[in-house]
């Protein structure tokens, strides 16, 4: 099924191999500022996690995500759609994390992505469709029982071919949802396999590389070109490689906007974003904040801002039930 897949390496594909390679290495020699660089990677993880769970219809937005809540998202489905990516986009890029491309990579991932959502962890038993918005099928996968063929197939595909990671990282997400070996989760999964390649094939780009992002933005051009039964996949390929170069400048521009760290760049997730709310509002009071996290004691959020009060980075003013926090 694979091998009868080609593309064309035409001018617009080199153009963005090119670009992609500078933007590598540029990346590589920029110095590393590690809090900075910690901060973006959480970020753009965070955003990975949520794009990707509302290419599929999540209606959350980055706003409504809360850093405290990950723990306990029992009941509500969204979040627990986006926080089951996020965990295993830190499993791929953690030192205990995959180094082969595996069926029982596949299978993990496709564990940790529907957590608590339904059936995991192995491939379908019944047949497989893709259906638009109207209801009907406008694709028939194949059966359950070329599955595991199919998916062996693919894997032996990719690790064999000499294409660079970025054109790879394209093929296998295509070829994937053409297996559609899930019942659920399939584009899930597949975008991670793809982020799985770039990052073992050196495109990894230190985490801060968001391609979500821009598929969520391309949602109905990222569909129309799956949907595409031809052979020929230059057009994806060209729609991958674009949506690299466009969020790779992005990651690029924050990094050379950053000369050096500051000492919010150390804050914890929360107390950093304790800071930026301060800063948003200008003055906030206690009872404010604790509506803000409310799964967070109040203890704790004295004591995160009593330490930004002691990092002089925001300012108490008043007193007793009066108090207010501004900067």
């Amino acid at each position: 099924m694979q091998t009868n897949y080609t593309y064309q390496k035409n001018p617009r594909i080199k153009k963005y191999l090119q670009q992609l390679e500078i933007m590598r290495q540029v990346i590589d020699l920029l110095p590393h500022l590690p809090h900075v660089e910690e901060n973006l990677r959480r970020k753009s993880y965070l955003k990975s996690s949520l794009y990707s769970a509302r290419i599929e219809g999540n209606k959350l937005s980055l706003n409504e995500i809360n850093f405290a809540s990950k723990k306990n998202q029992s009941g509500n489905r969204e979040k627990q759609e986006i926080f089951n990516i996020l965990s295993a986009i830190h499993w791929l890029y953690s030192s205990k994390g995959p180094r082969k491309l595996t069926s029982k990579l596949i299978l993990s991932l496709h564990k940790k992505v529907m957590k608590n959502l339904g059936p995991n962890g192995y491939f379908r038993q019944e047949p497989g469709a893709i259906f638009n918005q109207a209801g009907m099928a406008v694709y028939l996968a194949p059966p359950a029982s070329e599955l595991p063929d199919l998916i062996n197939e693919l894997i032996g595909w990719i690790n064999k071919t000499k294409e660079k990671a970025v054109i790879k990282a394209a093929l296998i997400h295509f070829v994937f949802e053409k297996i559609h070996p899930f019942q659920d989760g399939n584009g899930r999964v597949g975008r991670l396999l793809s982020m799985f390649i770039l990052k073992q094939g050196g495109y990894g780009f230190r985490g801060l590389v968001s391609l979500e992002e821009f598929i969520e933005k391309e949602r109905a051009d990222y569909y129309y070109l799956l949907m595409k039964t031809s052979k020929n996949l230059t057009k994806f390929v060209e729609f991958i490689l674009e949506g690299l170069v466009t969020q790779t400048k992005k990651a690029l521009e924050e990094l050379k906007n950053t000369k050096e760290e500051k000492i919010e760049d150390t804050l914890l997730p929360r107390r950093s974003e304790i800071l930026s709310i301060i800063r948003d509002h200008r003055m906030i009071s206690f009872d404010f904040l604790k509506r803000r996290f409310s799964k967070i004691s109040p203890s704790t959020l004295h004591y995160d801002l009593s330490c930004l009060r002691k990092q002089k980075l925001i300012k108490k003013i008043g007193s007793t039930r009066g108090v207010l926090y501004g900067i």
